[in-house]
């Protein structure tokens, strides 16, 4: 079973922990943990452009295509409401992403590159809240999806959801702007999404009412994603996964004050593992802690 038409050509390098390495490691302020506005001044956008190219550089090393993610995790309206984005503003902001990750592209020197419209939770992230209505996650996610699609972002993907119920609410909203979609879950150290779901069960249920063209999984361990596998044949629809630095929990990587950028020996042992269970695994990047030092050493380097 193919993961989707998008990846058949060859695995993609995608980027690192964009928020944890900016915040840590670059001193920048992300209110709300939000980096889309950096791109409103320049020193901002100096920095978002060295970042994605370190990942560009990753991807002429090992010969395989670049995936360029905006900056965008936050830009849905409940977050953009508490840094004073009204829908305009954050149609703005989502627009003015895509066109900065072409820039991107555009000097990227790779053969194949695709340019993703990112999608936050519209929760926390690491807890799951209230389970959403499908149909009502799909109208909040249109907001952005439109944005992205009017832009002319190659697709869209949500990371960091925590519920079936939202992933088949970005999917819809996706298929309505005419977008291909991926949809990444986190799981907590059980391996379990944060609202108890076992992943299997949560890629099954999506997939039987609004299939993406692919699945993810971020913002875990490989030793917690692990504890999810069972052999199943939904391990054959993951086409992509950004993994954790750190072994913490959600909870204490959500009080941390200084940085855990892990063991990187367990990171690529424990990865590799991962790999050899996952068939159609095309795209590999990192999440919170890890920067292009780890994404370079998922990919050999």
């Amino acid at each position: 079973m193919s993961a989707a038409p998008l990846l058949a050509d060859g695995p993609f390098v995608t980027d690192g922990g964009l928020e944890t390495d900016l915040l840590f490691h670059h001193g920048f302020d992300l209110p709300e943990f939000a980096a889309f506005p950096l791109l409103e001044n320049r020193a901002g956008r100096a920095a978002l452009d060295a970042y994605y190219d370190q990942y560009a550089a990753i991807a002429r090393a090992v010969g395989q295509g670049l995936l360029l993610e905006t900056p965008t995790w936050r830009a849905n309206p409940n977050w953009g409401a508490k840094m004073g984005y009204d829908r305009a503003a954050l149609d703005r902001a989502n627009r003015e992403a895509v066109a900065f990750a072409r820039g991107a592209q555009d000097r990227a020197g790779v053969d194949r590159s695709l340019v993703v419209g990112v999608h936050g939770p519209r929760g926390d992230g690491y807890v799951s809240g209230t389970r959403p209505d499908p149909d009502e996650a799909a109208e909040y996610h249109a907001v952005q999806a439109l944005s992205f699609a009017a832009a002319g972002a190659d697709l869209v993907h949500a990371m960091t959801l925590t519920t079936p119920e939202e992933g088949i609410g970005v999917v819809r909203a996706a298929r309505s702007a005419g977008l291909p979609v991926a949809v990444s879950f986190t799981v907590e150290t059980d391996g379990r999404l944060p609202d108890g779901t076992p992943l299997g069960t949560a890629v099954e249920r999506v997939d039987a009412v609004a299939a993406p063209d692919w699945f993810g999984i971020n913002c875990a361990h490989p030793t917690h994603v692990a504890r999810a596998f069972d052999g199943g044949i939904w391990q054959e629809r993951i086409g992509g996964v950004r993994p954790n630095a750190s072994t913490q929990t959600h909870e204490e990587l959500d009080a941390m004050e200084e940085l855990d950028e892990g063991d990187l020996d367990l990171l690529t042992s424990s990865f590799e593992r991962l790999r050899s269970q996952l068939p159609n695994l095309a795209i590999v990047g990192g999440c919170c802690g890890t920067d292009a030092r780890h994404v370079a050493s998922l990919w050999g380097q």
